[in-house]
């Protein structure tokens, strides 16, 4: 004779407590942890808004001037930070590693060089603020009336 074991007998009664347990559970990027990103640019800097395809091809270093003939000079979070994983896939739809695949690439082979780096969103927001050529892009609560958003990341 087979006896169920008490696990058995529990499974069904707990799977339903179970799974509204998980969907409480806050989903990885969710709102919660998300902070909505602003690609950003000198209040000195004549331009009012950017695609973000501009703002990819500028990041990845396949141009190096805005739409009016400026100068731009890309400037980037820190590695493994989550405002950068969230700007490239955004942005470029790349991940971390297929960024870094591709810089390797083009340093590799002469064409380019990676964006200079900050360690903060205050930091590239006091950066790009005092210099017209630079964009970057920062948390949306970082900023002020130093610089100017181009394009919102939702």
């Amino acid at each position: 004779m087979h006896f169920p074991t008490l696990c058995q007998l529990l499974a069904p009664l707990l799977a339903p407590f179970i799974a509204l347990l998980l969907l409480a559970l806050p989903m990885p990027g969710a709102a919660a942890g998300a902070a909505e990103l602003v690609v950003i640019v000198s209040a000195k800097n004549p331009l009012a808004a950017l695609r973000a395809d501009q703002v990819a091809d500028i990041f990845l270093g396949q141009v190096g001037h805005f739409p009016d003939g400026g100068d731009a000079v890309a400037l980037d979070q820190a590695i493994g930070s989550a405002q950068r994983d969230e700007f490239y896939a955004k942005v470029t739809a790349r991940t971390p590693a297929q960024v870094k695949a591709y810089w390797s690439k083009m340093v590799f082979t002469g064409r380019g060089q990676p964006p200079r780096e900050a360690p903060s969103s205050a930091a590239i927001r006091k950066l790009v603020a005092d210099n017209p050529a630079l964009i970057g892009y920062i948390d949306r609560s970082a900023l002020d009336a130093s610089v100017k958003p181009v394009l919102m990341l939702h």
